[in-house]
């Protein structure tokens, strides 16, 4: 079944005379970082229908992808194709832009209301079309002509019927330069579009309660909001301002009850990277959103290590804030597409500014997509390499978008690379410090390295994914149902696979025979890499790796997730286990201090 005949459209009545338009897509179709928890999502409209004279306004309308049952609803609520009709929209991209086209041949009196980044974005992406194949020859029906747009430059007040009053309010990121909230007073209904969004499909007007989509949120914002915090922390203080009753997202369920609680959890997020003491300067352009999901991957891996990503979108990035990020960096991460064979012209400033500007003694990383050439990444990678910069990964190239694989590869990529930076402060110190670290000799610390685990190799396999690591901060947690616990660093790569209703496997190392299966997964991995290879593996009744060397196994289902510091406290369920040795002993594992594994 395609994703198309999965998707549809339902209405949600808001209040007389207006109504949410909700899509529905129950099964992930795109493999950006953001929908990797693959609990599908939601593309929100809203409806305020013609009244008093005044024109419908419909905010926010989703991507192409939800045209062809998208429309039709829209249609049955607003069916004089003749009568005035005004979109506010939110952002912009080639898919947003390809249902505004069929909007403006729908309707004939069409009135567009965007950002002034948005409206520039929309006048240079009305009329670009996906290049053809070298060879290949295609003929495209005309394009509508572009609508009039209403540029929205300050907070503004669009006047409705029924005396309702939208308030406009333009929210520039890196991201979605175009960004534009919209505020009804008289309900205190904040359309957020992709601020506090999370990917998960349902037809609830609202979520049911905070807990219920935490996880959803937390994701959404580690994987999108976390390269830009200090945009996004501006903004959550303006909205602190607004008389806020219903907080309604461009993905995802409202939040009704705990929308402050939500704000001060986007807040509480970001003050981890705001702190950090080390800062990767992520510059990027992105035509179709295939180089801006690289960058999105490399980016959270890199914030797994606990490292600040600043994302500058080069379009949008004045000369002078772009000089300071450069000067201020702890390393830079440059990324393009290629257009035309071509790099776009605001990369190529950018590109000449870190040249200038940059310090060869600062790591960087070079990255783009194509479609059927490369130029742009070449040309950043050579530039780069004669003006003697030194690189901390080898130039990615991906074509057209990246796939599971591929985005799971980036984000080790990140880590590894934050890993690298962290290396070398940490070497920095202990030279400044005569090489005494304080920590390993503070009393405390060293008792806390009494506390010892078992010796497990924690493994997980979901679709064509799979995991592992060596975990000895293990123990048993619940007899009623049998539960236990396991503490992941965040910068693990399989921590993104340990997600709740994510299945993983305990395998329990036996004492005498730990020193291989420890030697197979301490070892560095390349980013991508299969854990397994080589290995003579088992399954778990619902197919997670088993190790047959070990002493027993458990299988366990994700239940929780509990953020303490530096790691993540994973709570399961245990469905199944069993002994693949029932004389031996359990390895365990043997500290000196508290301070490292």
């Amino acid at each position: 079944m395609s994703a198309t005949a999965t998707r549809q459209t339902i209405q949600l009545p808001i209040d007389p005379g207006v109504i949410g338009l909700r899509g529905l897509s129950p099964e992930r179709s795109r493999f950006e970082l953001e929908y990797a928890l693959e609990r599908g999502s939601t593309a929100n409209s809203v409806l305020f229908e013609a009244a008093d004279g005044q024109p419908a306004v419909l905010v926010h309308p989703p991507g192409a992808a939800y045209g062809e049952v998208f429309l039709p609803a829209l249609a049955a609520l607003v069916s004089d194709r003749d009568q005035p009709l005004l979109v506010v929209v939110g952002h912009v991209n080639p898919n947003r832009v390809a249902l505004l086209r069929m909007l403006a041949e729908a309707y004939s009196r069409l009135e567009l209301i965007a950002s002034n980044a948005g409206a520039k974005l929309l006048e240079e992406l009305w009329s670009l079309r996906k290049p053809t194949p070298p060879g290949q020859q295609s003929e495209q029906p005309p394009l509508p002509d572009l609508p009039a747009i209403r540029v929205i430059r300050h907070e503004q007040d669009l006047p409705m019927g029924d005396g309702r009053n939208l308030q406009l309010l333009p929210a520039p990121t890196p991201r979605w330069p175009g960004g534009l909230l919209a505020f009804e007073t008289s309900l205190g209904l904040l359309m957020s579009d992709k601020f506090f969004s999370a990917h998960l499909c349902t037809a609830a007007w609202a979520e049911s309660n905070r807990s219920s989509t935490e996880e959803e949120r937390r994701h959404f914002y580690d994987c999108l909001m976390a390269p830009m915090a200090r945009q996004v922390d501006a903004l959550v203080e303006r909205l602190e301002e607004l008389e806020i009753r219903t907080i309604a997202p461009g993905h995802g369920p409202a939040i009704e009850v705990s929308w402050r609680s939500l704000l001060s959890d986007y807040r509480r997020w970001g003050e981890r990277h705001q702190q950090a003491s080390l800062n990767v300067v992520l510059l990027f352009a992105s035509a179709y959103g295939n180089t801006a999901a690289i960058a999105d991957a490399l980016a959270q891996g890199v914030n797994r290590t606990g490292i600040r990503v600043n994302s500058l979108n080069c379009e949008f990035t004045p000369a002078d804030e772009l000089v300071k990020a450069i000067q201020q960096a702890d390393a830079i991460l440059i990324g393009s597409p290629t257009l035309g064979g071509h790099a776009p012209t605001p990369i190529v400033s950018a590109l000449g500014t870190l040249l200038a500007e940059g310090d060869r003694s600062k790591p960087v990383g070079v990255f783009g997509s194509f479609g059927w050439s490369g130029e742009a990444v070449d040309l950043l990678e050579n530039k780069l390499r004669d003006g003697g910069f030194s690189f901390g990964f080898e130039p990615i190239r991906v074509k057209f978008s990246p796939d599971a694989a591929r985005v799971k590869q980036l984000e080790e990529t990140g880590t590894r690379f934050g890993r690298q930076l962290l290396q070398t402060q940490k070497r920095a110190q202990r030279r400044s410090a005569g090489g005494l670290s304080e920590s390993r000799s503070d009393p405390a610390v060293v008792a806390l390295g009494r506390v010892i685990g078992s010796l497990c190799v924690l493994t997980t396999r979901k679709g064509d994914l799979s995991g592992a690591m060596v975990a000895s901060w293990v123990s048993q947690a619940s007899f009623t149902p049998p539960g236990i616990t396991v503490a992941v660093a965040k910068d693990r790569a399989v921590e993104a696979l340990l997600h709740k209703g994510d299945r993983f496997a305990l395998n329990v190392l036996a004492e005498g025979r730990e020193n291989g299966p420890m030697k197979q997964f301490l070892q560095p991995f390349e980013p991508g890499a299969d854990r397994f290879e080589g290995l003579d593996l088992e399954d778990s009744p619902a197919e997670q790796p088993l190790l047959p060397d070990a002493l027993a196994w458990l299988e366990g289902s994700v239940k929780q997730r509990m953020e303490c510091g530096d790691h993540w406290l994973i709570y399961a369920e245990v469905s199944h286990g069993g002994l693949f040795d029932a004389q031996g002993s359990t390895a365990v594992h043997q500290r000196r201090s508290g301070a490292n594994y």
